[in-house]
């Protein structure tokens, strides 16, 4: 996995979670919403590079 892909999926992941749990404190369902589509969208990018990797090998 190049370093700089799997540094940009654990931000998205960690800017989504973020995002999500305080939407879901002050109660925004928006805000949850989006915090959990981008924690997904963190989750796919770091699937792919793991695919890419294996198929390197």
């Amino acid at each position: 996995m190049s370093a700089s892909e799997k540094a940009k999926a654990l931000a998205e992941q960690a800017i989504g979670k973020v995002k999500k749990e305080v939407g879901r404190t002050v109660g925004n369902e928006s805000a949850t919403a989006e915090g959990s589509a981008k924690e997904s969208k963190g989750d796919l990018r770091g699937a792919k590079e793991k695919a890419k990797d294996a198929f390197r090998n």
